[in-house]
């Protein structure tokens, strides 16, 4: 839904597992990011023309296949930077290999040209993020805070989703660690924020305070 605001944010459900990929633009500049690409990069990016819009960076929360696998067709119709945190570059250098686990078949993705650093500000038009690494899913895992804009969101990707958290069975997952990120980078967070998770439906971080099992043992 694009909301009438200074910011236009619709969430497009892509892939075999359900990924929400994020487009987040300023409403006066049309400047853009994706956030998760991860698959129909062809509907992703008819969608960006249909709005208008300037992709000025492609966000990753992290590399696992179902969040990168529709990056490369976004790159090769942009002119836009590939973003992710250095931790994470292996496995996405491994998209390939990711895939054929699954029984899903992906290109090499492109390069990363722009790493994200925990503090980090990313500035598109008059919409502002920042950059929190929160490990514990991968190593190079981030959530993203929109921190100037008329509303305010968190991107958690597959850190923190609603009453539940990040599977860390995959590579370099890490349960302390993802519970450990999650309660000092997210809970402390105001309560009204809005989640935006990678997967399923929104949430609040005071909700997630509360009633988050994993978070309540």
């Amino acid at each position: 839904m694009i909301e009438a605001s200074k910011i236009i944010h619709e969430t497009m459900v892509v892939g075999p597992l359900q990924c929400n990929c994020s487009l987040l633009a300023c409403a006066r500049t049309k400047q853009a990011v994706i956030i998760d690409p991860g698959d129909e990069g062809e509907r992703i990016y008819q969608r960006v023309q249909e709005l208008g819009l300037e992709i000025k960076y492609i966000l990753h929360t992290h590399a696992h296949f179902d969040h990168i696998g529709g990056t490369g067709i976004i790159r090769s119709k942009t002119e836009a930077p590939c973003c992710l945190h250095r931790d994470d570059e292996v496995l996405y250098q491994q998209l390939p290999m990711q895939g054929q686990m699954f029984g899903m078949k992906f290109e090499a993705a492109p390069a990363i040209e722009k790493y994200l650093e925990d503090g980090d500000s990313l500035r598109f038009g008059d919409v502002e993020f920042e950059v929190i690494h929160t490990p514990g899913h991968s190593p190079g895992s981030v959530c993203f805070q929109v921190v100037a804009g008329t509303e305010k969101k968190l991107f958690s990707g597959d850190t923190l989703f609603q009453t539940s958290i990040g599977r860390t069975d995959l590579w370099g997952g890490n349960f302390a660690q993802i519970i450990q990120s999650i309660k000092d980078r997210i809970l402390v967070l105001d309560d009204d924020l809005v989640v935006f998770p990678g997967h399923g439906p929104t949430t609040k971080v005071g909700i997630e305070k509360a009633r988050n099992p994993f978070l309540n043992p």
